[in-house]
């Protein structure tokens, strides 16, 4: 494969949030369009378009009621590359960039073809794209949303799912996730690339790993093979993806420059099956018996491997029948030794959450390098977040002190494709550490805000923000706290002792008019006595960990002014803002 050679240069987003380039507005990008396009028609759903570059980009006007539009980039008569877009043929409402600079130098042919029968412009002639479309040398990526997090990872633009391949290295964290570049809509799968020193700012970089012949890029793994067991260099960064075409097989790339720039492995596929659902690939060095192991997704199952270079595996054993929750397809895992001995098979499912929808489950045991050993009754099913929008976790490989650093997408697939933003969809929530305690006799996941984002917020009290956290400790048995604005929109959190419950009422949050299933109260059991809370604010989030991290809930809210009162009964609150 070829290296990537897309190096959009966006500045640092602060606190996770983009900020401005010298780069012209929405408004300045769409005022001018270049007279060297000029499309030719072929009949009432495809066109060709002759590009010569005389800029970096070709700004791609989209709408996204439309219907999805295929482009393929043709080169000396070569497909260097293909991708669905929502084309605009009315009102654009966003503009997503196509870099003409991987093509080298020389005429791109653009053949588009328009599917959909819901078009509101009845001649391909008319379509407002041939207008819009513009080349400039600049994209600008400052931030234009109301709800932009402002401490949580968001993409600068276009469409985010699952985290993928997150290791740490060089003192370094690198996120990469499922990314759509050509707009706000699930499609195109890519793994985006960002990077952090301390899991609060955000640099985005080039995307990794793009679409082949196999198939577009679904969710995957990466480690960092410190003794060159795979023959691709000693320290190289090695990720495992699902290549998803007519069948879902796995792949590898390699990267040794850090993981800025990915090359794929001229063997791929490394592992097939016959299932129709087989993906997410987690690799993992097992101390134990000195070899690599691979948890896959496979419908409703996890199927264990084992390698010694990781490109041949073996088949070691499965795990699922009958255990946990089955009411959706088991995807993203994890697996992770516990400082006990213990190990944890993260399965996260869709749907089939507690309150809808997707949702994380677990499973606590013994793993012998070969088979999984679940220590609960099979009926039993455990939640790492009983929050709405907690989904595709997964932990960092090769975290510093042996910590199990995890990261939600934060979402759900019941209405991640409308929640009310357009520039980009979907963030991650905050970064949490995992440990284990136990209750009753039952072995739990603790969740507790990762030590970097507590050493983000002033110890300084301060005033409530749509961008801060709150302690409230000393909660008696039945206390209550209250988010609320001017409008009357709230988040209304309660404490019950005697039903050992922590819930949290987003009902009149602020706009849920966006589906039927965002209004919800979501409750979390507490397991023993709670005397503190931690809640996480952001502009489009409410995150609320127990102080001991027996219980976290995530929630997305859409409040259409910020919460600026905190009523707070049964319980003393302090207010933290960012540093």
């Amino acid at each position: 494969m070829k290296k990537i050679c897309l190096t959009i240069c966006l500045l640092a987003l602060t606190l996770g949030q983009a900020t401005a380039q010298s780069s012209p507005s929405v408004q300045q990008q769409t005022s001018a369009r270049l007279n060297t396009l000029s499309p030719q028609f072929l009949s009432g759903t495809h066109a060709m378009l002759r590009v010569t570059p005389e800029k970096r980009y070709l700004l791609l006007p989209v709408e996204e009621k439309e219907s999805e539009s295929k482009i393929r980039v043709i080169k000396d008569g070569h497909a260097d590359a293909s991708f669905d877009i929502r084309l605009a043929t009315g009102k654009a409402d966003y503009f997503v960039p196509l870099d003409l600079s991987r093509y080298g130098k020389g005429e791109l042919l653009l053949d588009l073809v328009f599917t959909g029968n819901y078009r509101t412009v009845g001649n391909i002639e008319d379509y407002s794209c041939w207008k819009l479309m513009k080349q400039s040398d600049t994209f600008d990526t400052t931030n234009r949303e109301q709800w932009r997090p402002q401490y949580h990872h968001t993409p600068a633009w276009g469409w985010m799912n699952d985290p993928n391949g997150m290791f740490y290295k060089d003192g370094v964290w690198h996120l990469y996730f499922q990314y759509n570049p050509y707009g706000s809509m699930w499609g195109n799968m890519t793994w985006g690339h960002s990077v952090s020193r301390d899991l609060i700012h955000w640099t985005h970089e080039p995307e990794a790993v793009l679409p082949d012949a196999l198939g577009t890029v679904f969710s995957g793994s990466a480690i960092v093979d410190s003794t060159g067991s795979a023959e691709f260099g000693k320290n190289a960064v090695v990720a495992m993806y699902t290549s998803a075409r007519e069948n879902q097989t796995q792949s590898l790339a390699y990267s040794n420059d850090g993981g800025k720039t990915f090359t794929k492995y001229e063997g791929n596929p490394v592992l097939t099956a016959k299932e129709p659902d087989f993906r997410d690939p987690k690799m993992l060095w097992n101390d134990d018996t000195q070899e690599w192991n691979l948890v896959m997704a496979t419908g409703q199952k996890m199927n264990f491997y084992s390698s010694k270079d990781l490109k041949n595996w073996k088949f070691e054993s499965s795990f699922g029948e009958g255990y946990g929750c089955h009411k959706g397809v088991w995807e993203c895992p994890d697996l992770m030794k516990m400082d006990n001995g213990k190990w944890v098979l993260v399965c996260n499912i869709n749907p089939g959450g507690p309150y809808g929808g997707s949702a994380t489950q677990y499973f606590v045991g013994q793993w012998d390098g070969h088979k999984f050993t679940c220590e609960s009754k099979p009926e039993t099913t455990k939640w790492m977040d009983y929050g709405k929008d907690h989904y595709a976790t997964v932990t960092f490989s090769n975290a510093p002190d042996g910590r199990h650093v995890a990261l939600p997408w934060m979402s759900n697939w019941q209405y991640a494709a409308v929640v009310p933003t357009l520039q980009y969809r979907s963030g991650n929530g905050i970064p949490r550490d995992l440990g284990i305690f136990t209750d009753e006799g039952e072995e739990y996941l603790s969740v507790k805000p990762s030590p970097e984002i507590m050493k983000a917020f002033s110890k300084k009290a301060s005033s409530l923000g749509d961008a801060c956290m709150i302690e409230v400790s000393g909660l008696r048995r039945n206390a209550t706290i209250e988010l609320s604005n001017s409008k009357n929109e709230r988040v209304v959190m309660r404490y019950d002792a005697a039903e050992k419950s922590f819930s949290v009422d987003r009902m009149k949050s602020g706009k849920t008019d966006f589906s039927d299933v965002f209004p919800a109260v979501t409750s979390a059991p507490t397991h023993g006595k709670v005397s503190r809370v931690l809640i996480f604010i952001d502009k489009s989030s409410v995150e609320v960990f127990d102080g001991d991290g027996k219980f976290a809930l995530t929630n997305l809210v859409f409040p259409t002014k910020p919460y600026d009162k905190l009523s707070v009964k049964g319980g003393k609150a302090k207010i933290w803002k960012m540093k």
